[in-house]
């Protein structure tokens, strides 16, 4: 496995820049967002797509600095209930399939979307109960537009031999991993999760047994903490709509990785992974509001350094 990192923080900066720094830090991998929430600082599909001239100049860049690309970022809502938006959201991720076919990299990142409860809304909608019943109907409804949305995209990948590596995330449709397994089963192996723990974690999912669960449909992995605090979520759940900044109100906050769970816990993550047979990069994300992108990020480096493993297994010559 390769640490990588997820660039968004460093948008006020250059790609050279930011590389330089992250190769310092012993970081093996970039996840460059081209669109969607998480922007195009570090790679406008206008200026690459279909331009040998600039991939071969950023394909330069990464090799001076000893870096590969992980996977391209585009999170939005491809299948919103207004149009406009929809088709934004749809030509950003088929952009970005294309891109990364162009660049050789393997993987796009994004969002499953949410559509609206019927036809005629305007406004997504996020179901999380089957009563009254008109919600069970709305959510049956939804997951038709996803599975038909979401198979024909996994043909657009598989030309182009590209995963998409979907983040399971509330306000989402798929936010857990029994849909992630749904959305899977019916749109084919091209679609498979972005595993990202932090939105697991608060939901009360036990990570290692949802790697377990997901197995060969995890195309992709965040490296990012979540801290529930319990003072908070004994009184108002988890369900939380506290402004995150307001961080001693929160029932629950991201956290730079090792200030949620552990080292024990990460290595348990790491070795799961592994039984599972993915092996590619842990993409640091970092969302904690209580330090900044570097010292967050420095110390997320610091301890998945001692968890990753950097070789492949032995012979397991004890068992013969």
């Amino acid at each position: 496995m390769q640490i990588g990192v997820l660039t968004v923080p460093f948008g006020g900066q250059s790609l050279d820049e930011t590389c330089s720094y992250l190769a310092d830090l012993g970081v093996e991998r970039v996840e460059l967002g081209c669109g969607g929430s998480p922007g195009d600082d570090h790679l406008t599909r206008e200026e690459y797509l279909d331009d040998d001239e600039a991939q071969s100049e950023l394909h330069a860049l990464l090799d001076e600095h000893g870096l590969e690309v992980s996977a391209l970022a585009t999170h939005n809502n491809p299948i919103h209930p207004v149009d406009d938006h929809a088709a934004e959201a749809d030509t950003e991720l088929r952009e970005a399939i294309e891109l990364a076919d162009q660049l050789g990299v393997d993987t796009v990142t994004t969002f499953s979307g949410l559509p609206g409860g019927s036809p005629n809304d305007e406004v997504p909608n996020w179901i999380t109960a089957p009563w009254p019943t008109e919600h069970k109907e709305a959510h049956d409804y939804q997951w038709e537009v996803a599975e038909e949305y979401w198979s024909e995209i996994a043909g657009v990948a598989d030309d182009h031999g590209v995963n998409v590596g979907i983040e399971m995330h509330p306000n989402m449709l798929v936010y857990e991993p029994s849909g992630m397994r749904r959305l899977h089963e019916a749109a084919g192996d091209r679609i498979g999760a972005n595993f990202d723990p932090s939105h697991l974690y608060w939901q009360g999912i036990d990570v290692p047994e949802a790697i377990r669960y997901l197995g060969d449909a995890i195309h992709h992995v965040h490296a990012k903490d979540t801290r529930v605090y319990e003072p908070n979520s004994k009184v108002k759940g988890v369900l939380d709509t506290a402004p995150y900044t307001e961080e001693a109100d929160r029932s629950w906050l991201f956290r730079s990785v090792g200030y949620g769970h552990g080292e024990s816990h990460w290595k348990d993550v790491v070795s799961t992974l592994r039984m599972v047979g993915y092996d590619g990069a842990l993409s640091i994300e970092h969302e904690d509001s209580l330090t900044s992108s570097r010292e967050g990020l420095e110390k997320a480096v610091d301890m998945l350094s001692r968890a990753v493993f950097e070789t492949t297994p032995g012979d397991a010559y004890w068992a013969e």
